[in-house]
């Protein structure tokens, strides 16, 4: 599934392409899109100068048991000019994400315009909770994460909340999992979710020692 953006152009070697800017009938956006190589496969991400609007994984480098098809770097290779300032801070935030994890916390998140985060629901309050309290290599389930936003008894909406994420990855909706201890769905599929958590996991008990 694309981006929905035209005026394809392919930088060198293929790690990022970039498209050029067409207006966003909807919220008059000048709308870029992104298309990133990542361990995971194809990552698209699109934005404006305001903010980023969606990230789309497709997960086309993990098999259905969870592990990578084959080594697949995260680096950027050329930006144009035109890139807006949300969109390189999304890409090096995606880049530290899979390369130096460390570095995301030093990074600044960037800046969002979708309108599901701008309304007042608990959605929304859902979804910017997650991001400031469940940090990498930290798990929490759907009951807990609903207490956190402020209704204990919301589990189930906070499911939803997690379907409605338009921003994976940078708001961590495959942190979310069931009280059991089971993963639970995930919008990529249940095999991308478990290969963030393993590579989560993995990362931070290195960064222990």
């Amino acid at each position: 599934m694309g981006c929905g953006c035209g005026g394809l152009m392919e930088t060198s070697a293929a790690a990022v392409t970039i498209t050029t800017s067409s207006e966003d009938v909807e919220t008059q956006c000048k709308k870029l899109c992104v298309v990133l190589g990542s361990p995971i496969g194809r990552i698209e991400i699109s934005g404006c100068e305001t903010g980023v609007h969606g990230i789309h994984l497709q997960g086309d480098a993990v098999l259905q048991n969870g592990t990578m098809k084959s080594s697949v770097s995260c680096e950027v290779h050329e930006a144009p000019e035109e890139m807006a300032e949300p969109l390189k801070q999304c890409t090096a935030w995606l880049r530290a994400y899979f390369c130096e994890p460390w570095m995301t916390e030093k990074l600044p998140v960037p800046p969002f315009h979708h309108p599901l985060l701008e309304q007042a629901s608990f959605t929304t309050e859902v979804l910017w909770t997650l991001l400031r309290e469940v940090k990498f290599g930290e798990v929490v389930s759907y009951k807990q994460l609903a207490d956190l936003a402020g209704n204990s008894k919301a589990a189930r909406a906070v499911g939803g909340a997690m379907r409605s994420n338009p921003i994976p990855i940078i708001i961590p909706c495959h942190r979310v999992i069931c009280s059991s201890g089971q993963t639970g769905n995930y919008t990529g599929g249940s095999h991308l979710k478990e290969w963030l958590l393993s590579h989560e996991k993995l990362l931070k008990e290195k960064l222990a020692y």
